[in-house]
């Protein structure tokens, strides 16, 4: 009997040690650092890296809109005036807010060309790599949709490898920069805003973006669905920009900010009533300033 006790308390004590070793298990849980099997810790995962507010450089790509194109002079870059990287105090630009205006001007630069398209931000985010940039600023897509007619606006498949290839240029030389991208602008609010304006619809005629604002009194079926068609391709081009760049853990879209920003006349060129005016340009920069300083 006293031996068949002993036993019995043996069988006991085992059981109660598996137990505990178990519970000990799961207290530390399965995602925890906790001790490996040779009495070591397990190293945490490395944190996604931070949004940084106050980059030390920057560098714009774009269209003739980051050019300020027609805001300041007639069928010419005004580049004093850019949202991004202007040095105008009526604008008050990006850079100059980043970086303060004796740094900005030293240590931010414009490689957006006038008429640009996605296709062609490839080239200069090579550029704009160059210098390994610690943000770069994006605004493309109007040009794709600006076109002779809907047929002829490129296609969101094209535009979503012209992104995803610019992109993967800049991280093959400056694999640490920030990217800001705007969302393309409201192009049939432009054609709202402008349309009650003789002189708006008379230089609209020479040929500004035809795709939306060519016949701009028609109200028939054929215009609406052809307006309606632009500003289709116009949300898919900013459901590209989104979905592409968040896929990038140092890429940061504007969440729609430029498209739903609800501009008038005043923030328009009175030279061609389609570029942002100084105005426009200085409601653009604060756009991207409150988005690229946000606490993510």
């Amino acid at each position: 009997m006293r031996k068949q006790g002993h036993r019995s308390r043996a069988v006991v004590a085992v059981l109660t040690a598996a137990l505990l070793g178990t519970a000990g298990c799961d207290a530390v849980g399965g995602d925890s650092a906790g001790p490996t099997a040779a009495g070591k810790t397990r190293p945490s995962p490395t944190p996604t890296p931070a949004w940084d507010n106050s980059p030390a450089s920057m560098a714009a790509v774009g269209d003739s809109i980051t050019r300020g194109f027609d805001a300041c002079g007639v069928l010419k870059d005004c580049p004093d005036v850019s949202w991004a990287t202007g040095s105008s105090t009526q604008v008050d630009s990006l850079a100059v807010r980043l970086l303060g205006k004796a740094k900005a001007a030293e240590r931010s630069w414009n490689y957006a060309v006038s008429g640009s398209r996605m296709a062609d931000l490839s080239t200069q985010m090579a550029q704009a790599a160059a210098r390994t940039p610690g943000l770069v600023t994006v605004m493309v897509g109007a040009n794709d949709a600006c076109r002779n007619s809907t047929a002829a606006m490129t296609s969101v498949a094209d535009f979503r490898a012209g992104f995803e290839d610019a992109l993967s240029v800049l991280r093959k030389q400056a694999p640490k920069a920030q990217v800001y991208v705007a969302s393309v602008p409201n192009l049939k609010r432009l054609w709202s805003e402008g349309r009650t304006n003789p002189l708006g619809r008379q230089v609209w005629k020479l040929g500004v973006c035809p795709s939306m604002l060519a016949d701009a009194e028609a109200l028939d079926a054929a215009a609406t669905e052809r307006r309606a068609t632009v500003q289709e391709r116009v949300e898919d081009y900013n459901a590209v920009l989104k979905e592409v760049c968040a896929k990038d853990e140092r890429c940061r879209y504007d969440g729609g900010a430029v498209y739903g920003y609800r501009f008038g006349t005043e923030q328009l060129s009175h030279w061609d009533w389609f570029h942002p005016s100084v105005n426009g340009q200085a409601r653009l920069a604060e756009i991207a300033y409150r988005k690229v300083t946000a606490v993510s």
